[in-house]
């Protein structure tokens, strides 16, 4: 029987938001690119929650743009509501989350996708990846064509083997009731890639019509709105926005639940994978923090053209009935209308120990991986990964040097390493707290950190990078003004500095000293100094100026993990014959076999004992 045969530079599996960014990153590199999904329909399609950034994820949005990915452009176009978090605490943890319009998101990403050139979509199942020598030499699909390539980055999100379930009802589909994909895990075990089942689960979808929001808190939008991307016009996202709002469970709906624990699948034993302990259901919520009375509950609109509201904060896998009666028990939900049901979702994901920082199988070469599939959760994380995985595929056979980025330069570069070199056993989610150097790694300087690599790799234009090139000048000419600019005891500043509390100037100050003061900002010294600042530059210069002495000090010790992370370690280097090196430490760096000394000394039982052992042996070797 004869099957179609077609020859591509990379084939990318899946489109969801890893997937995405991984096609048009070989794309835009000049890569005769395909991406296969089980849906055209389901490009970038949001089967949880409609939004796009928060905590840490916001980050991550910001840090794909600087490296000329699509998230963050996309969700400017198609947002509702967006707010800038913990605008109360340091500029560390600000991060951006928007609303998104899904059906608009994903209707967004798709004509991106269509309109790249050298990209080509396939709605096809893939069941086999195809190998000559231990390399990647393309893919089969269920049908039995066979697309030949070089490289195949693998974003197969929740589909692989998936089955929801809620109750006893189980349904052998992918996300909102989507075909899954049944064959490709038999493929990857017989190349030995390690597989995990996962779970995670969704909440409900009420009918708009059916909520009575007077019982409720009006969640709104920021009234100055700031963009994801930095190519986005500002003025362009001052939209009217749409509302969210708050409510509460409380004892009744707590007793109800623990009255039908027994039906829930999570408890009843009938689901194998290992759920996120960052997002948990509502039964885990009630069931491990017994003590609380209550918890929040957000509506969120899925649209504007829907009248389904995303039921934040409580995804469950109870019985239909069960989640029926539980619902109702919630102000302003007591006579609402489910459209869609909560739901569990498990799923195949890979052991991320398989793989390198460049997000390469290590005993396959050629095979990439990103998203849900490296055992992570989120659009955010998956994207991240996604845009990783596509330009080091594409670099490799480019023969460019691969993309690695370090814990000291970005969020992806936490994650990434969390991931390849810790592993994990649930879910992982990306927060702030897993990254040392936090105030380096600010939502707002997320282009100074990364657009020099967007541009080295051809993600960003030459005219975007003049603008960056500019915007870098600007601020480093911008911290030199508030140097070179003095005030005098008789300098009328003294005014602007009464009405912040503040005691008038006895000697001569700086006007970058006169920063250093918490309420001081720069947009007050303008009447009184002759500060030639931009506004896109001036708070990044306020932030560079009030927290100079934990910046410097964030840097220092990030320069000594770069140390470590230089020196590399051989690839066929004999652990086992080692022997000052404790047992554990022999064996856990067989496993993931670090490239670097930096690398090893974040694998989970290694010691700094085996990391001097080690560092020794190298020195030795050199």
């Amino acid at each position: 029987m004869s099957v179609i045969e077609e020859t591509y530079d990379v084939c990318v599996v899946g489109a969801g938001h890893a997937g995405c960014e991984a096609a048009l990153a070989c794309a835009r590199m000049g890569l005769e690119t395909i991406i296969f999904t089980v849906s055209v329909d389901s490009i970038a399609m949001m089967p949880c929650n409609p939004n796009i950034g928060g905590s840490s994820k916001g980050h991550l949005v910001r840090e794909i743009d600087a490296l000329g990915g699509q998230m963050g452009i996309n969700i400017d176009k198609t947002f509702i509501q967006s707010k800038m978090l913990n605008k109360s605490k340091g500029p560390a943890v600000h991060s951006l989350r928007a609303q998104a319009d899904k059906a608009s998101y994903s209707m967004e990403m798709r004509k991106t996708l269509q309109s790249t050139e050298h990209l080509t979509i396939r709605q096809a199942e893939v069941s086999e990846i195809i190998t000559e020598d231990n390399k990647i030499a393309g893919i089969k699909t269920f049908s039995g064509a066979i697309y030949h390539s070089k490289a195949v980055v693998l974003c197969t999100g929740t589909y692989l083997r998936a089955r929801c379930l809620y109750g006893d009802v189980i349904n052998y589909t992918g996300p909102n009731g989507l075909q899954p994909a049944n064959h490709l895990t038999d493929s990857l075990k017989a190349h030995g890639v390690e597989m995990f089942r996962f779970k995670t689960g969704t909440p409900a979808r009420m009918d708009k019509n059916s909520i009575d929001f007077s019982k409720m808190t009006e969640q709104t939008g920021d009234e100055r709105v700031v963009p994801f991307s930095f190519t986005t016009d500002p003025e362009s996202v001052q939209i009217e926005q749409a509302s969210c709002w708050l409510t509460y469970t409380n004892p009744k709906t707590h007793e109800i639940i623990r009255a039908n624990l027994d039906r829930s699948p999570i408890y009843a034993g009938v689901i194998e994978g290992t759920g996120p302990r960052y997002c948990p259901s509502i039964e885990d919520k009630v069931v491990k923090f017994a003590d609380k009375e209550r918890h929040q509950v957000f509506l969120e609109p899925e649209g504007l053209n829907t009248n389904e509201m995303y039921v934040g904060g409580m995804s469950s896998s109870l019985p239909e009935d069960v989640q029926y009666e539980m619902y109702h028990t919630v102000p302003g939900l007591e006579h609402a209308k489910i459209v869609r049901n909560a739901y569990a979702i498990e799923y195949d994901c890979i052991n991320p120990n398989h793989l390198l920082p460049t997000l390469e199988f290590k005993n396959i070469k050629g095979l990439f991986s990103g998203g849900q599939f490296n055992g992570s959760s989120g659009y955010e994380e998956a994207a991240a990964q996604g845009l990783m995985a596509g330009i080091n595929a594409a670099a490799s056979l480019q023969g460019k040097e691969p993309l690695v980025l370090r814990r000291d330069e970005a969020y992806i570069g936490v994650m990434i390493d969390d991931l390849v070199t810790k592993g994990t056993k649930e879910p992982y989610r990306l927060l702030t707290s897993r990254a040392e150097y936090r105030l380096l790694l600010r939502h707002d300087n997320a282009d100074m950190r990364l657009s020099e690599y967007g541009h080295a790799y051809g993600l960003i234009s030459e005219a975007r990078y003049a603008r960056f090139l500019e915007k870098k000048s600007g601020i480093e000419a911008g911290l030199k003004q508030c140097e070179a600019i003095r005030f005098t005891p008789k300098s009328p500043v003294n005014a602007y500095l009464r009405t912040l509390g503040y005691e008038p100037l006895k000697e001569g100050i700086s006007a970058l000293d006169l920063l250093k003061r918490p309420q001081v900002t720069l947009e007050g010294l303008r009447p009184y100094a002759d500060l030639h600042i931009e506004a896109k530059a001036a708070r990044q210069i306020e932030i560079e100026i009030k927290y100079e002495g934990y910046i410097q000090k964030a840097r220092r010790d990030a320069r000594h993990l770069r140390a470590m992370d230089q020196m590399k370690i051989p690839q066929d280097i004999d652990y086992a014959q080692m022997a000052h090196l404790s047992l554990e430490a022999r064996q856990k760096l067989n496993e993931i076999r670090p490239m670097t000394l930096g690398q090893a000394s974040r694998i989970s039982g290694v010691n700094p004992a085996d990391i001097a052992v080690l560092a020794m042996a190298l020195q030795k070797k050199d």
